[in-house]
């Protein structure tokens, strides 16, 4: 991607952040932006910290130490629908969809989170809650064809082929109108194809002004769509820059990609 809409403007600060298990360190010292309309790919071999990097953030663990502000506002102690709230959504390594319902239940499910009609007004039928629900099937209809799984409104979410079941948590996600997502190996166990026409979506999203941290290990995936890479290795924060200047970067190299991304 050549981050075009990016700012210079951050978007979400990671402040010296540290997160200790009783004796274990898992983060030991973290700090790192995202601006504005930016995708940063946040890489790093397993047990570098990157899922408890994301679970920080979005406030299903809290800090040892450090600071974490979206948009100014500071997120420590906040819990997890808060972070949600302020803007930030996440998806998960493992999909988290609700296999039981249909795709399109799957999105209306996600909306109707953020919809303004009480449960008592919903079961009395009023009007304004039937337009309501009219605009929020409009809604989901419109995301299903954004991210290309229309025609698989009426399955169940648990029949979908599993690189589906990843678009649709990307769905669910968008369905709350983040200004900020944040993706979980959103690509893990999708073919190439998949792959390819996952950072295409990826580019559409972007368009939307939405500002993307994603982790990976996709390696041709991620530079392929970031502005910029963060390499997270032994709890903390060994590199930072351009795809480019990190696939050169001999550190990186030692640590984590090999010689091989030089070409990826």
């Amino acid at each position: 991607m050549n981050g075009k809409s990016a700012t210079s403007q951050p978007a979400l600060s990671i402040e010296h952040i540290a997160v200790h298990f009783g004796g274990l360190v898992a983060v030991s010292d973290m700090t790192f932006a995202v601006n504005e309309g930016e995708v940063v790919g946040l890489i790093g071999p397993n047990g570098a910290g990157k899922t408890t990097a994301f679970n920080v953030i979005t406030g299903f663990l809290r800090p040892t130490r450090g600071e974490i502000r979206y948009r100014g506002r500071t997120l420590n102690g906040l819990r997890p629908h808060e972070v949600a709230e302020a803007g930030l959504v996440r998806t998960f390594q493992k999909t988290s969809v609700f296999a039981a319902n249909t795709v399109f239940d799957n999105i209306l499910i996600g909306l109707h989170r953020r919809g303004r009609a009480t449960a008592w007004q919903t079961l009395l039928g009023l009007p304004g809650v039937r337009a309501e629900e009219q605009r929020l099937r409009d809604e989901a209809r419109s995301i299903l064809d954004f991210v290309g799984i229309a025609p698989r409104a009426g399955e169940l979410g648990g029949a979908l082929p599993y690189g589906e079941q990843r678009l649709l948590e990307v769905a669910v996600a968008l369905a709350a109108r983040p200004s900020m997502l944040l993706l979980d190996e959103p690509v893990s166990g999708m073919n190439p194809s998949e792959t390819s026409s996952f950072m295409r979506l990826l580019e559409r999203i972007r368009t939307r002004d939405v500002t993307v941290l994603l982790v990976e290990h996709d390696m041709r995936m991620v530079m392929g769509v970031s502005d910029r890479v963060v390499v997270l290795n032994q709890g903390k924060i060994i590199a930072e820059g351009s795809p480019g200047e990190i696939q050169g970067n001999p550190e990186v190299i030692r640590a984590y990609l090999g010689a091989g991304v030089r070409h990826a």
